[in-house]
């Protein structure tokens, strides 16, 4: 595949259109775990008690345990314990991408395909969090913190519970994003941890700037985002439907935290989903997602979006603020130590397409109009 000038918009192909890395993970031997889904993040928090006020009192996720040092939060769809767990310490990060295997047996194969990769790898039986038994975390090859688990403390699922659902209700976790400096050699290790690409961006060059990857039939349960690396861009949860987010704006609104929104309300090119970017009092950046597609079947095409197309970011052609391509969260080595960052090599998005030499297009044959195309800053 190849972005021309003619090309449609976006291009989709039957495979994997993007370009092999030329610095690629090798591939084990030894057969990957089978993820299901993306299941919990684990964040430190610098205030456990403002970022409690955040996710409880703000965004109305439930409770399920805390104590002085941790509060363990749900979904209202969710029934395994937690979906996100806030820690408190000294330097706010992410300490594990958390996703759920098939079986028991799983995490021997876990153990497995890291240790082949020569990864640093580290087995609980009680597991690393409360509610989560048997558990592997491992600091993967591209320096993240995952954790993969089975067992796991079933609680109540209160998507029948509709005298506690508030018009902003989260309902399920949706997806990890990453930022990383080599998509391509991202892509390719994730393709061997058995997930596949549902679309990405890509300009004439075939610079690869960001890829969608998924277990579960959606878009993603995480994308890989270009730029230095590794760090957490953000976590999402989803919504019903698109009014529930605006359910969240209006309240932000009238508690006077309109400047947790970072972004939107909007949809998205990429995804299809309607979507809104909070930070939280930390900065780390939470996505409120809804709406996107399924992408169950074997011979699911790819979508590919070209770098310049004005509508991949915001269907609606809405600016992208530069903190959204420059900011992300730290993320830390299993002994809870910042990991180092990778430079990007290749080149930015934000500059290709709202930098000062950057260009960016809603028709391709079109003159740039100075208050949208080329002016997003």
């Amino acid at each position: 595949m190849t972005i021309t000038h003619g090309s449609p918009e976006p291009t989709v192909t039957e495979t994997n259109p993007i370009p092999a890395p030329t610095d690629r993970i090798r591939t084990p031997k030894s057969a990957p775990p089978d993820v299901v889904r993306c299941a919990y993040m684990e964040l430190v928090v610098t205030d456990l008690a403002a970022s409690r006020e955040f996710y409880v009192d703000v965004l109305d996720l439930v409770v399920t345990e805390e104590d002085e040092n941790a509060v363990y939060l749900r979904s209202f769809e969710e029934f395994i314990h937690h979906n996100l767990v806030l820690r408190k310490g000294p330097v706010a990060a992410v300490a594990a991408f958390a996703y759920r295997v098939r079986t028991p047996e799983d995490l021997d194969r876990a153990v497995e395909f890291y240790t082949e990769l020569g990864c640093r790898v580290e087995r609980r039986a009680d597991g690393f969090t409360k509610g989560v038994g048997d558990s592997v975390r491992v600091e993967d090859p591209l320096g993240f913190p995952y954790e993969f688990f089975y067992e796991v403390e079933h609680v109540e699922r209160l998507a029948w519970r509709y005298e506690l659902y508030t018009p902003g209700a989260l309902v399920r976790i949706d997806h990890f994003n990453q930022v990383t400096p080599d998509v391509p050699r991202a892509v390719a290790y994730m393709e061997d941890l058995g997930f596949r690409v549902t679309e990405d961006i890509q300009d004439e060059a075939g610079t690869t700037y960001a890829a969608w990857m998924r277990r579960k039939p959606t878009v993603h349960d995480t994308a890989m985002t270009g730029g230095d690396g590794p760090r957490m861009h953000h976590v999402a949860f989803a919504t019903h439907e698109k009014h529930n987010i605006i359910a969240i704006c209006d309240k932000l609104g009238a508690l006077r935290r309109s400047d947790c929104i970072e972004r939107g309300p909007g949809r998205h090119g990429v995804s299809n989903a309607f979507y809104l970017y909070l930070r939280d009092p930390d900065g780390h950046r939470v996505e409120i997602y809804t709406q996107d597609y399924y992408t169950g079947d074997p011979d699911n095409p790819v979508v590919t979006w070209d770098v310049h197309d004005n509508q991949r970011r915001d269907w609606w052609g809405n600016p992208v603020v530069p903190s959204w391509y420059t900011e992300a969260s730290t993320v830390l080595d299993l002994d809870g130590n910042p990991q180092p960052l990778t430079t990007r090599t290749d080149d930015s998005e934000m500059d290709v397409t709202i930098g000062a030499d950057g260009f960016s297009y809603t028709r391709k044959d079109d003159e740039p109009q100075g208050f949208k195309l080329g002016a997003q800053l």
